[in-house]
């Protein structure tokens, strides 16, 4: 992208909304996958110092060559670059994608792989924690997270019959940011932890207000969670039960895959309790089967205690948002399901501002105009109600 300034980068990234200002760094948000993409490939092309990757999802099509291309074009000029990706996730790459990389001299390093799990005499414990965390870095400058992995989901032909007007594509819908100014560099430490992690050295332990997610009071605050296993983490559903605790009007969750659990769902059922509105966007038509009829086992349960439900039709959704009280926002890789609320490494970003809590919110309205509310007297045949209960059974291992 040379002779390219940023201003032109950004005005071809097609982002869904104008960048957003929150405690000295700009934020925008991308609700697709192309203009994402080439957002970041025009900030890979201008590194000067590094290029950190993590990504459950390394695909070998089109969008992860290109991707995989800018990256190891940065390794010949001498960046330094590094590739952390989940051996499960990304199990359908062929191992000559990253092989290409290593040999341009980007370091390469699958997280969990079986012969680590074998090596470690653990297959159960390793091969079940997974690395499902999406992050990039470039320089100090810098940085990204949200949900979405290094894949094209721009033709996803179980949505060929999509109605959506002016629809660019008939692919996922997703929920990411792109981060500039000074807390790029936490997400850079963040990925240093994750690195070290996943080549066995050892953590040093969070400080106690950090795992508990406690959280200063100012006016606008950006604070990011590394969510795992062990006194380096913060568990991914302290951060939602701390913000849904707060809520004094009005929670508002997007969720890919939404099966809570335990005291996340306990925290839901309070907001009702408590007189406060809830509302909750899920897929009609998911990419995981299971994952969908055990969120749907709980329908009933929600349903009857006033919380609104919306199933997101025509496109995919993808997303890990919640917003309180149009004023905080949660986003990044953690979906509301026993494995990114208990076992997997997550990254959350804890956002404090009502501006960037009013653009998520018309990014959730804009999947509302394309959802079905669900009704409390919808009638499921009894073979989907024994299928929903078998699902929720499993939960724990979907």
């Amino acid at each position: 992208m040379s002779g390219v300034t940023t201003a032109q980068s950004v005005s071809r990234w097609r982002a869904v909304l104008p960048p957003i200002m929150v405690a000295g760094n700009e934020l925008t948000i991308f609700a697709e996958a192309a203009p994402l993409f080439a957002a970041m490939i025009a900030d890979i092309g201008s590194a000067r110092q590094r290029v950190w990757l993590e990504t459950y999802i390394f695909a070998d099509d089109e969008s992860g060559y290109r991707v995989a291309a800018a990256i190891g074009n940065k390794a010949g000029a001498g960046i330094e670059t590094r590739v952390l990706y989940d051996a499960v996730g990304s199990y359908q790459t062929e191992k000559s994608f990253f092989a290409d990389m290593r040999e341009q001299g980007v370091e390469v390093h699958a997280y969990h792989t079986l012969f680590e799990a074998l090596r470690h005499f653990s297959p159960l414990r390793i091969m079940n924690r997974r690395d499902h965390r999406k992050l990039l870095i470039v320089d100090d400058e810098v940085a990204y997270f949200g949900g979405m992995n290094i894949v094209d989901h721009g033709r996803d032909f179980r949505f060929m019959d999509t109605t959506e007007e002016a629809a660019p594509t008939i692919g996922w819908r997703d929920f990411h940011v792109r981060l500039k100014g000074p807390a790029a560099q936490q997400v850079a430490a963040s990925f240093a932890r994750s690195w070290d992690q996943a080549h066995g050295r050892m953590l040093t332990a969070r400080p106690k207000a950090y795992r508990r997610v406690h959280l200063p009071q100012r006016a606008e605050s950006i604070h990011f969670f590394d969510s795992g296993h062990g006194l380096g983490f913060s568990r991914a559903d302290r951060v939602f039960r701390r913000i849904l605790r707060g809520s004094q009007h009005e929670a508002v969750i997007a969720m890919a895959y939404f099966v809570p659990v335990r005291r996340v769902l306990g925290a839901i059922l309070r907001l009702r309790r408590q007189g406060r509105r809830v509302l909750v966007v899920v897929p009609a038509l998911g990419d995981m089967p299971l994952v969908r009829r055990a969120s749907q086992y709980l329908y009933r349960k929600l349903l009857n205690r006033g919380i609104r439900i919306f199933e997101r039709t025509n496109r995919m959704l993808h997303a890990k948002l919640v917003i309180v009280d149009k004023r905080w926002t949660i986003c990044g890789s953690s979906n509301m399901d026993p494995r990114s609320l208990w076992i997997n490494l997550e990254f959350l970003a804890v956002i404090k501002s009502e501006a960037f809590a009013q653009a998520a919110r018309s990014i959730v309205a804009y999947e509302l105009r394309h959802s079905r509310r669900v009704s409390p007297h919808e009638a499921r045949p009894l073979h989907l109600r024994i299928l929903c209960a078998l699902a929720w059974m499993v939960r724990w291992w979907l």
